[in-house]
């Protein structure tokens, strides 16, 4: 995400006009009926905010995903960061956290898309790939394999790679899972490859952002969220266990012609009374409130929830991923049976 560095000026004298923040009053689920009810909370985190990770609370993750990692036109995967002090400082705190790397990402180079193109589209080339990732796994010591490719880096090739590796995986005990969109299903992913997945990792966010900066407002409602789930739920039958509610740990500021991104904890960093709100002039994120209404609906309609990013959190009173955790556990269910669930 890009740093704004308008944001914080414009926050705190923000901060002198907003002193009633917003509250959200939820129906709560009656406990009796959330006895043995699980969920994971799936938290991806960035190989450029590895430094961050002494502040993280990895005890209230069920699942990291380590993004990302591209592979070169031979094969061979590139991931920066050192992926081995991180994974074993993660698993000092929570042994039993599921660690996977995630391929892709949103964001790819012309040179990175086209080796993703060359090497899936072409079937002869599949194995040798697979392979290394099979191999960057078990170096690492870990736990799966997530797939973010997108748009237009959903090739031809991508169900038969996916099929190919959840093979691989399975003889490996691995887990495969996926990123993927709101309420856009590519058309180069067959019901086969949908199948394949452990669960699946639902982006409901960036409605909007910077590729719309005549389109200000929120990118990422709670009605959005209910859209989503439904859009793969009702219309493309995957089960309700299979999904991940995606919730993002950042905003969009449409101040200026330039949109730009800050992260929740920046955020909050310039008022403290910003983490009760989804939106503070024309800057447009998640507050508190709303990612506690979220945690309710994943509860009733999804297998969990996922963080994009949990590195920009407030490491703090105001944590989300304490909101999450908290919710969980006052609701009576399981996550990470870690720090009071």
């Amino acid at each position: 995400m890009i740093k704004n560095k308008a944001l914080l000026g414009i926050l705190f004298f923000l901060s002198s006009l907003f002193s009633v923040y917003s509250c959200s009053h939820q129906k709560e689920i009656d406990p009796e009926n959330s006895k043995n009810k699980t969920a994971r909370v799936v938290g991806y985190l960035s190989s450029d905010n590895f430094d961050k990770m002494n502040l993280i609370q990895f005890c209230k993750l069920t699942h990291l995903n380590l993004a990302f990692a591209n592979p070169d036109k031979n094969g061979n995967l590139n991931f920066t960061g050192d992926i081995d002090a991180l994974i074993k400082y993660v698993k000092s705190v929570n042994p039993n956290i599921k660690i996977s790397i995630s391929l892709a990402g949103g964001v790819l180079s012309e040179e990175v898309a086209s080796n993703w193109k060359y090497l899936i589209d072409n079937p002869e080339n599949r194995p040798n790939l697979i392979q290394n990732i099979i191999n960057f796994t078990e170096l690492h010591h870990l736990d799966g394999v997530d797939v973010d490719l997108e748009w237009d880096a959903v090739t031809i090739g991508y169900s038969g790679f996916v099929l190919e590796l959840r093979k691989e995986l399975t003889m490996k005990n691995k887990l495969l899972t996926a990123a993927l969109p709101n309420n856009s299903r590519f058309e180069n992913i067959s019901q086969e490859a949908l199948n394949a997945f452990d669960f699946l990792n639902i982006m409901s966010y960036d409605s909007t952002g910077p590729w719309t900066p005549d389109n200000p407002g929120q990118h990422s409602s709670f009605e959005n969220a209910k859209a989503g789930i439904d859009f793969w739920h009702k219309l493309q039958n995957v089960p309700s266990e299979k999904l991940t509610l995606g919730v993002p740990f950042y905003g969009y500021n449409f101040t200026y012609k330039e949109v730009t991104s800050s992260t929740y904890g920046e955020i909050v960093a310039a008022g403290t009374q910003f983490a009760d709100q989804d939106e503070v002039g024309k800057i447009y994120y998640n507050g508190r409130p709303t990612i506690t209404q979220k945690v309710e609906f994943a509860s009733q309609n999804t297998g969990g929830i996922m963080i994009w990013e949990i590195a920009q959190d407030s490491f703090d009173t105001y944590s989300l991923l304490d909101v999450i955790h908290q919710k969980y556990t006052s609701l009576k269910i399981k996550t990470t049976s870690l720090c009071g669930n």
